[in-house]
């Protein structure tokens, strides 16, 4: 028996190979045909009962993933060998084989290493000495049928010696796949010399070429399945971090030192005895959760998606901690397993570099010619920041700090090997936390006008930014179990960082023009950087996290040498990093008191900038697609109002001004004559001026005009400035029209952003509505705006069943299913003086604003603007209400009785279905 498999106990159990073979032995037919048919149902019975057998060993120890894997290629490679033989002595027997129809069966790939996921493809190869014979080809396509009707995916090829040869040579995919190669049944003495011509003819002197290859494939991998360790859905398989990259170290390993096991990696010197046992432990979880993957899905899954998070957490039997439940637990693992597969990544390369790379020029690294003379003591190895000597660190520990800030001052890469030894001497850096030289050295890292966020990242992979900032260690892989975030903390964080640096230099101006225009005013530049590193650094730990984060940035902040003034404002920005976002998408901009009370906790100009560019590189750094022009837009507007509000006080123009100013604007685009003009601003009521911006007046008047007398006009453009589409319904008014219009956008497949409801003072309905696709952009084809207007117009007129078609939509998000988010109603007669603010948090399902619409409706409430804001999973849906004859709604029963259905259409609960 191959040692390959003496890692799987009790293997009896998991095929008896000759009771098989007795069975098939024993089987008669009449015909071919029934023959193979009865031996391949034979078959089928024998891979079904060691599947089962397998997944009850997983089921038993969750945890032995190299045991699994190997059980699944040992199961395979038996049933393998047993339709070999039936093949070639029951089906196509040649009792005298001639040379030419010599034979041997190999198993290449992931299969060839003896790994098999439950569902993974079957890898198999055919050798034949010379051309494939018609004997030859029998078989060959007899067990191919045989394994089709078994249900397995089999990759396959059939090859002469010289065309393994030439196709190796010509293509890196076959020369890998072959390179893995292992005998499996035939012709030993075919295998022998089929090996022995890999190794001499495609192998031999190619080591250069090959590894470039591999290390290119790796780099377009890593590109097309998001480029960090730290995707909060990860490829277990194919992302940076997974199996494939563990692989590639292998092949290289195997291609250039001749290496057969990964064992023998060490007697090579590529990896110490203690790496080689954290690459064994990454490999053994890695296949553990991979073997999972498959099971739970039932097909080769290698994506961790939220939705089988949860339950592969339960079955490798994690448990919930205080502040992180036992999948935040499990995927933190997970990462931590993929940060050492990069580490150990960069050792290796570092070593092949020594190796084979050319004088002075290294694998994917571009050459520096610039050769600082001032290193503090470390030297320079081809442009590299390297140690002189392996206790360097130990001689002084600060140096574990000096080396990242000689790295950004100078632009150097750190030489693998320098890593290595931070990464093993990291724990020496406890001793000097509290020294001033460190934490200015630190301070610079942070604040670096040139790179920060790079040697930031180095830093942490090392270990040395966890040990140095305990709080920020505490961060390191944590992942936030929603849709929304789609990086780990300390991640999210260092990009944070990243892009606060980008928007200091003015390379996203396009992107963010107010936020680069008023970074040269901020005075407290280093509070600032510090602050965006700890905005969440107290996540996980039970309670929340910006109270908590303002307690670890006041300890903090004097360590790293800064005045109590700076401390202060650290303090507060963390405290306070998400109203600035909170106040601009879920509450009413055109409302006053609005921008007068988050004024009054912002209290001053310097702040308010401040605030502003971390509440901007916070949600960018969220991931990608998350932030959008209509996001911009409201953070604009916030800060121009609240800007006006702190730099004048109250001389700012009151509310009378307001709307003679934006009459006068109006007036300005429309070049309307008087009369025309008196007569509109007669119809609006004071409060359609304050809450609509110029754009929206003028677009609304023009239509307005042009419906004349006319009961029914919807208009729908696109408003590029807002990442939006405007859609406008001018209707005569009647009870529980935003309700049906809300319905008919979602049919249309469209989602509302923004809402702001109006009634004429001669009784129509004046409702503007900001709609996004799914994927968060303007509708901007002809034949969508027309769906749209077309279905509004047939749900106002009553011409379609709304519920039904409401019905008939599928669920966007169906991951999202694997969220529990418990729906929470809050009702607040404070945050405006003039209406009754209610907020809904709730899992986003479709057209959860048509159900919430129709609840307020059935309240006999009027809706007078609506704002909703996505976060992943969770929607929030704030309405500004009054009762039906425009008062504030106090009575405590009646909004008992609006909170009891809103909460019930929110869960789904409510009978919405009969509302249209």
């Amino acid at each position: 028996m191959s040692s390959r498999f003496d890692n799987v106990p009790n293997r009896r159990a998991l095929i008896d190979r000759r009771g098989v073979a007795e069975r098939l032995h024993a089987l008669q037919a009449k015909d071919g045909a029934k023959l193979r048919a009865a031996g391949t149902k034979e078959l089928k019975a024998a891979l079904d009962a060691g599947r089962a057998e397998i997944a009850a060993r997983l089921a038993e120890h969750p945890s032995r993933g190299h045991e699994i894997a190997a059980a699944g290629a040992f199961l395979i490679d038996q049933l393998l060998r047993l339709l070999w033989d039936f093949t070639t002595e029951r089906l196509h027997p040649n009792p005298n084989p001639s040379a030419a129809e010599r034979m041997v069966l190999i198993a290449v790939g992931g299969y060839g290493r003896g790994e098999m996921a439950p569902h993974s493809d079957i890898d198999i190869g055919f050798l034949a000495p010379w051309k494939v014979t018609g004997w030859c080809e029998q078989v060959i396509e007899s067990m191919l049928y045989s394994l089709w009707d078994m249900q397995l995916k089999v990759g396959h090829s059939s090859r002469s010696l010289d065309e393994m040869v030439r196709q190796s040579k010509a293509d890196v995919t076959v020369r890998t796949a072959l390179l893995e190669a292992r005998y499996v049944w035939g012709d030993t003495a075919l295998y022998d010399e089929a090996a022995a011509r890999f190794k001499a003819e495609v192998q031999a002197d190619t080591a250069r070429t090959f590894i470039a290859e591999k290390l290119a494939e790796r780099e377009a991998r890593h590109k097309r399945m998001g480029d960090s360790r730290y995707v909060v859905e990860p490829n277990v398989k194919e992302g940076k971090g997974g199996l494939r990259d563990l692989h590639t170290l292998f092949w290289i390993g195997k291609y250039a030192y001749n290496v057969r096991e990964p064992a023998e990696l060490v007697e090579k010197g590529l990896l110490t005895k203690l790496e080689f046992r954290q690459f064994r432990r990454a490999e053994n979880f890695l296949w553990a959760v991979r073997c999972h993957l498959h099971l739970i899905t039932g097909r080769a899954e290698d994506r961790l998606t939220f939705d089988v998070q949860r339950e592969i957490a339960e079955r490798m039997r994690y448990a919930d901690r205080p502040g992180m439940s036992k999948v935040e637990r499990f995927m933190r693992f997970y990462f931590l397993q993929a940060k050492v597969v990069g580490d150990l990544t960069g050792v290796f390369l570092a070593h092949l570099d020594e190796k084979f790379a050319a004088r002075g020029s290294r694998f994917g690294f571009p050459t520096l010619w610039r050769r600082p003379r001032k290193l503090k003591g470390f030297t320079l190895d081809r442009g590299r920041l390297a140690l002189p000597r392996d206790d360097f660190f130990r001689e002084d520990p600060v140096r574990l700090i000096e080396l990242f800030q000689l790295a950004d001052l100078h632009n150097l890469e750190v030489h693998p090997l320098a890593m290595r030894a931070a990464a093993r001497d990291a724990k020496l850096v406890d001793e000097v936390r509290d020294d001033p030289r460190a934490n200015a050295l630190f301070l610079d890292v942070l604040t670096s006008p040139r790179n920060p966020e790079t040697v930031l990242r180095w830093m942490n992979e090392a270990g040395v930014f966890g040990r140095f900032v305990p709080d920020f260690g505490r961060v390191v892989a944590q992942m936030q179990f929603d849709m929304y975030h789609h990086y780990t903390v300390d991640e999210h964080s260092i990009r944070a960082i990243g892009l606060l640096n980008q928007i200091e230099k003015g390379e996203l101006k396009d992107d963010h023009p107010l936020g680069t225009s008023i970074f040269k005013q901020i005075a407290q530049r280093r509070a600032l950087y510090v602050a965006v590193l700890l905005h969440d650094i107290a996540k996980g730990r039970g309670g929340d996290h910006s109270i908590l984060g303002a307690d670890v940035a006041g300890r903090l902040c004097p360590r790293l040498g800064m005045s109590p003034a700076e401390t202060e404002t650290v303090a507060w920005l963390v405290r306070w990093h998400l109203i600035m976002s909170a106040t601009a998408f879920k509450r009413d901009l055109s409302d006053f008191k609005t921008i007068l009370d988050f004024a009054g906790q912002v209290q001053s100009p310097e702040r308010l900038r401040m605030l502003l560019l971390l509440t901007i590189v916070d949600i960018r750094a969220v991931g990608p697609g998350v932030w959008n022009g209509w996001k911009r837009q409201l953070l604009a507007d916030l800060y121009d109002a609240t800007e006006e509000v702190l730099r004048l006080g109250h001389k700012q123009r009151g509310r009378t001004e307001r709307i003679a100013a934006k009459q006068e604007e109006l007036a300005q685009l429309l070049r309307w004559d008087e009369a025309r003009m008196a007569a509109f601003r007669k119809r609006m009521t004071e409060s359609y001026w304050i809450a609509e911006p110029a754009d929206v007046l003028e677009r609304n008047a023009r239509q307005i005009d042009a419906a004349g007398d006319a009961q029914l006009s919807v208009e729908a453009q696109v408003y590029p400035e807002r990442g939006a589409t405007l859609v406008t319904v001018y209707a005569a008014d009647h009870p529980g029209l935003f309700y049906r219009i809300a319905g008919a956008i979602h049919v249309a497949g469209g989602n509302i952003i923004d809402a702001r409801i109006h009634t004429t003072r001669d009784g129509m309905a004046l409702d503007n509505f900001l709609i996004q696709d799914p994927l968060g952009r303007p509708f901007d084809e002809e034949a969508r705006l027309n769906r749209i207007k077309a279905t509004i117009a047939d749900a106002l007129a009553n011409r379609a069943k709304l519920q039904d078609r409401l019905k008939a939509k599928p669920l966007v998000r169906p991951r999202a299913e694997a969220f529990a988010i418990e729906p929470n109603v809050l009702i607040d007669n404070n945050a405006s003086n003039r209406f009754t603010v209610v907020e809904i948090n709730a899992r986003d399902r479709p057209a959860l604003l048509f159900h919430l619409a129709y609840a307020l409706f059935q309240s006999k409430v009027t809706i007078h603007s609506a704002h909703v804001a996505t976060y992943g999973e969770r929607a929030v849906d704030t309405f500004y209400l009054t009762d039906l004859i425009g008062d504030k709604i106090e009575s405590g029963g009646r909004l008992k009785t609006i909170e009891r259905r809103l909460l019930e259409a929110a869960t789904g609960d409510g009978t919405v279905a009969e509302a249209a």
